[in-house]
């Protein structure tokens, strides 16, 4: 007897779960920081090159959007961190319980969004 599967995937019903979303944020972190290293070795190019290039760093970083997207490279360095960390004690086999998983999971997201906001609320 043939079971009957789905002949399409409908992707907005899945829903991920929180470990799942935690793994994909970390690739994504990951691009992210990647995508941002000429820029972020342009910027401190531009803050150790002398004195007038310093102040047209200043200025640049000043603007709101600019704030805004060096906060987001934060988050996705401190998200990279977090989850990093993770990766490593589910490679030990620390951590594989499904509830540990998630709760686990849980405290990479909230970490990672509470230290985002205290560090970039203390540079901001």
């Amino acid at each position: 007897m043939e079971k009957a599967r789905p002949k399409h995937l409908d992707l907005p019903k899945i829903r991920l779960p929180i470990p799942g979303i935690v793994s994909i944020l970390h690739r994504v972190s990951g691009i992210l920081m990647f995508l941002a290293i000429p820029v972020m070795l342009w910027l401190l190019a531009g803050s150790l090159s002398n004195e007038a290039r310093y102040d047209a760093f200043r200025g640049f970083i000043s603007y709101p959007i600019v704030k805004l997207g060096l906060i987001a490279v934060l988050w996705a360095y401190l998200h990279h961190a977090c989850a990093g960390i993770r990766f490593l004690l589910l490679d030990v086999h620390k951590g594989l319980e499904l509830q540990t998983a998630r709760a686990t999971a849980k405290a990479v997201m909230i970490v990672s969004l509470v230290l985002t906001a205290v560090i970039g609320g203390l540079l901001w």
